[in-house]
């Protein structure tokens, strides 16, 4: 590798890095504000908090990498650009295509890592990380006693106190009705009292003082009692306060919890289902067909009374009738099982393409980000995420978009690719006008001029 190449590469490294940081800590603060309400007040862990963050790390990795391409791409030819070492390096004999080889082999080897990634790596996160969502959401939030207000969040129970120390639970004037037992009325009542959790978190447990209980029969209202204590236990059974694990395994995987090589199995699979529901309805087609039309219009009616002679010909074309509102009934049930395993298909073969296309958008953001970089002249971070931003909403319509069409069976999987063929083909165009100095770009040079004048 010369002199230039690995000045070229290390001018990537800073902007690469900075640039993918950044995306990923926009992706990780949306990720925060949607499901911000599902972690706060649940008395989780931070170890907990932390696995499910890491956890979808993975796929903000895979987004923000093709992003810190094209910032890094924008960044470095810009400041080559504006520091007119292009032209130097254009003087010594060299061209924007050879200034582009190591960056393309460096792009080339981000796509395979990516890849690899995306598919070796991702599905296990995503599932581990829809297992631990699913935990999370299971449990229920924090208990707690506010003053002066009865508290149901135990079943069975209301909890009112008069005052409450938040910090070391201590209760003051406390009343608790128990409505476990359907034949028996139960009501606590205490000067003062402690309520805490149990270490497994699976009880709740009130320690109560200088009180007394009531208690009466709800069949029988007559039959009363009162019992005066000095101190009492009351021992409740939590449930889903305590947060559990769940098995891996009890879960299944969704598409983008799958490998490629689980998908396109899959996906044969998927295939012979429908080859197999396809022989058989055009199976029963033309036995329908050959019963129909062997001896005229009329062969369902007479063959129908062939089986029973004592059958009038009206009642042997109800009989017919029947034969074929049951032929249509299973036709109409196997063509919506074929229409159901096409999505299947579809969906997956989508999933298949996502894969592939964006670890590949590595490849196509370096075909548009070098020579827009030497466009503008600019290596500003503030330019470069401009132009970012309009491609990344670019690209994602048409990767959204295409995959939607895809799912509903209104285009082929293939489409997937749109994007990256689009801003590829782009990439192409504007290295070869570039490469060639046949640059028509008026409203990027008199954008410049501007940005230079507002400088």
């Amino acid at each position: 590798m010369s002199i230039i190449s690995r000045y070229i590469l290390s001018a990537h490294i800073g902007p690469f890095l900075f640039g993918s940081v950044t995306v990923m800590f926009l992706f990780l603060l949306q990720f925060l504000y949607k499901f911000v309400d599902q972690l706060v007040g649940k008395g989780l862990g931070l170890w907990i908090i932390v696995q499910l963050i890491g956890l979808n790390l993975a796929w903000m990795v895979v987004l923000a990498v093709p992003m810190g391409v094209l910032v890094a791409t924008l960044m470095a030819f810009g400041n080559m650009s504006g520091a007119n070492e292009v032209t130097i390096i254009k003087s010594g004999g060299g061209s924007l295509i050879r200034m582009m080889m190591p960056v393309s082999a460096a792009a080339i080897a981000i796509f395979i890592l990516l890849f690899l990634f995306n598919d070796k790596v991702l599905p296990d996160a995503n599932h581990q990380a829809k297992i631990l969502l699913h935990d999370i959401q299971r449990k229920k939030p924090t208990f707690a006693i506010q003053q002066g207000q009865f508290s149901s969040a135990i079943e069975g129970y209301s909890i009112l106190s008069r005052s409450i120390d938040s910090v070391d639970g201590s209760m003051h004037g406390v009343t608790i009705y128990d409505k476990t037992n359907a034949n028996e009325r139960s009501i606590i009542s205490a000067d003062s009292g402690f309520v805490a959790f149990s270490s497994d978190m699976g009880h709740l447990i009130v320690s109560l003082y200088h009180g007394e209980i009531h208690q009466s029969k709800t069949m029988d209202p007559n039959e009363f009692r009162r019992i005066n204590f000095e101190r009492h236990r009351v021992v409740m059974q939590t449930k889903g306060f305590e947060f559990t694990r769940s098995e891996s395994d009890v879960f299944s995987r969704g598409d983008r919890e799958m490998r490629v090589a689980d998908m396109q199995a899959r996906v044969d699979e998927n295939i012979k289902k429908q080859n197999s529901i396809d022989s058989s309805i055009n199976a029963q087609m033309q036995k329908h067909f050959d019963f129909l039309f062997t001896e005229g219009p009329d062969s369902v009616v007479r063959r129908s009374s062939n089986f029973a002679e004592n059958l009038t010909r009206q009642e042997a074309a109800g009989r017919a009738e029947k034969r074929l509102r049951v032929i249509r009934s299973t036709l109409e049930a196997d063509i919506a099982m074929l229409a159901q395993e096409s999505r299947e298909e579809n969906r997956l073969l989508v999933e298949i393409h996502k894969k592939y296309a964006i670890p590949f958008a590595c490849v196509v953001f370096m075909l548009v980000g070098c020579p827009l970089g030497i466009i503008t002249k600019k290596g500003n971070f503030g330019i470069s995420a401009a132009i970012t931003l309009g491609f990344y909403i670019v690209y994602w319509a048409g990767l959204i978009g295409g995959e939607k069409l895809a799912d509903r069976g209104l285009i082929s999987p293939i489409f997937m690719w749109f994007a990256n063929v689009l801003i590829g083909v782009t990439g192409i165009i504007l290295t070869l006008r570039v490469s060639n100095e046949n640059m028509s770009f008026g409203f990027l040079r008199r954008g410049r001029r501007k940005a230079q004048r507002d400088g």
